[in-house]
């Protein structure tokens, strides 16, 4: 039976054929197969260039297809109007959910949102199609975005990219089968392993130092880690890659190299409603029943039908100018990266700093402060507070800011503004390389003792922060954003993470996870 890829998409844009970026961040599986399958064109290298491994990517960006729009005959895309259809019904309602189409909603937040939300807020009804079994509205709305984006089948997500990337990992890996990930994946990438039980080999990525942030994946390492494996009598069941990276770093993948799925943050750079996402799937090595199930099992079972039909607007939306659409945000993060590159004391994140992978996300700027003698945290507390910039990631010596659809001249005016007053201010007052502390990779020493499902249902205690040192992780602990965990349940704790831990706290970052928010103890496992 041949292995499945992956590819997920959350954060990350590509540039793809029709020259705009993928609209969302993009893991890949590899999977070992039993059989030959072409994964790319000739003209394509695959992996490794072995054709016996199957790809899943999942990926926010996705490849677009100049597919016309297909409205209904009222205009509006087929689970919109459903949706619109039904909420204009005159009817008695006596079905959940309790604020009954708005007419017993919250005071305090239809003076905020009014009442037209809850009045859309329907649940399953006949005419709107079911998430789990879609023969109406919700299968028309799917198949439109299968074409869109080159997919064979999609799946609409209300659970985010993490029930897909869950759903993903659990329909091709079983118990104590092996996934190749990257150590810098997402949190959702380990539940996933605690959810299935698979066994992780880590890729241990690319680090930058002067910049303090993990770079992709490259083709060698994933070969490498898969003869690792053989060399031990072991296969891989699915390689996982996030691509681009939360800083917009792109690994050496594109969906048309054979990614049998691909998870897509549709909200992070499309415009759904937050929490909405899409899995696209393609070929026919992944048993699509088996997601479907997964999905059916990690998703809510009364689903958001705004949320759904957000999906299928921001699909409509894209639809109607693939080529173009995003020419304007990439003209302003163009605009604003040649203009921060020309103050003095200001870096910005290229792709000569990651040289050995292909590109940068152009609607990602990372900027760094360190040579102002600021870190992150405190430039970004600056800028938010004098300024009112919001960014997307904050880090130890950089901060990323994410372009979009809504992004405006007078807001990276703004931008710049401050960056620029910011810079003029502390270059002048400041010993640059003596405040800002570099910070080696937390992650490239880890030592796996536990599975993480193993290490997850283990018995554990709570022991000081000193004590934990050489003890088994039963935390999951990590910054928040990007949710990249430092200590993942099973590995063994080492010094260097812990110091990490309190080095990001010490600037201001949020650890999320630990039961001891203080970081004063640790839960370990006894074992």
């Amino acid at each position: 039976m041949m292995s499945p890829t992956f590819s997920l998409s959350c954060m990350s844009n590509w540039l793809c054929p029709l020259h705009f970026p993928d609209f969302a961040n993009t893991s890949t599986f590899r999977l070992r197969c039993s059989q030959e399958r072409s994964l790319a064109p000739p003209s394509v290298t695959s992996v490794g260039q072995d054709e016996s491994i199957g790809r899943i990517a999942i990926r926010n960006d996705h490849v677009l297809r100049n597919n016309s729009p297909v409205l209904q005959q009222n205009g509006l895309p087929p689970l919109v109007s459903a949706l619109k259809a039904s909420a204009e019904q005159n009817v008695a309602s006596f079905h959940f959910p309790g604020h009954n189409r708005g007419r017993a909603a919250p005071a305090s937040l239809t003076r905020l949102i009014g009442t037209r939300p809850f009045v859309h807020d329907l649940p399953e009804l006949p005419e709107l199609d079911n998430l789990f079994c879609p023969q109406g509205p919700i299968l028309e709305a799917q198949t439109e975005a299968a074409k869109l984006f080159g997919s064979s089948q999609t799946w609409f997500l209300v659970g985010g990219t993490t029930c897909g990337i869950q759903a993903a990992i659990m329909a091709t890996c079983s118990p104590g089968e092996f996934l190749i990930l990257p150590r810098n994946s997402h949190i959702s990438a380990i539940s996933a392993l605690v959810l299935s039980g698979a066994v992780p080999k880590y890729i241990v990525p690319d680090y930058e130092n002067d910049w303090d942030i993990a770079g992709g994946v490259t083709p060698l390492q994933v070969l490498k880690a898969i003869q690792e494996l053989e060399m031990e009598g072991k296969k891989a069941a699915a390689v996982f890659i996030t691509s681009p990276t939360y800083h917009g770093i792109c690994s050496n993948l594109t969906l048309q190299q054979g990614a049998d799925l691909t998870v897509q943050s549709t909200h992070k750079v499309l415009c759904s409603l937050t929490q909405s996402s899409m899995l696209h799937m393609s070929g026919n090595i992944v048993d699509k029943e088996k997601i479907s199930r997964c999905l059916q099992t990690l998703q809510s079972t009364s689903p958001s039908y705004l949320l759904l039909a957000s999906l299928d607007a921001a699909r409509a939306q894209l639809s109607e100018s693939p080529d173009v659409v995003f020419n304007q945000a990439m003209a302003l993060a163009y605009e604003a990266k040649c203009t921060l590159k020309r103050i003095p004391g200001i870096s910005v994140l290229e792709n000569s700093s990651f040289p050995t992978f292909p590109a940068i996300d152009p609607l990602r700027l990372t900027v760094g402060f360190w040579k102002v003698g600021l870190s992150g945290y405190e430039a970004d507390e600056i800028l938010y507070g004098d300024y009112g910039v919001v960014c997307e990631l904050v880090g130890n010596k950089s901060i990323t800011y994410a372009f979009n659809l809504g992004t405006c001249r007078d807001h990276v005016q703004r931008l710049l503004s401050g960056i620029k007053h910011l810079a003029a201010t502390y270059v002048t007052i400041q010993q640059p390389e003596e405040r800002v502390l570099t910070v080696h990779a937390p992650f490239d020493d880890k030592i796996t003792s536990l599975i993480p499902r193993d290490a997850f249902f283990a018995s554990k205690r709570k022991v000081t922060i000193e004590e934990s040192i050489g003890e088994i992780s039963g935390e999951l602990i990590c910054p928040y954003p990007p949710g990249i965990p430092v200590l993942i349940p099973g590995e063994v704790i080492t010094k260097k993470a812990v110091d990490y831990l309190f080095h990001v706290r010490s600037k201001g970052g949020d650890i999320t996870g630990a039961s001891d928010p203080l970081l004063s103890s640790i839960v370990v496992c006894n074992v």
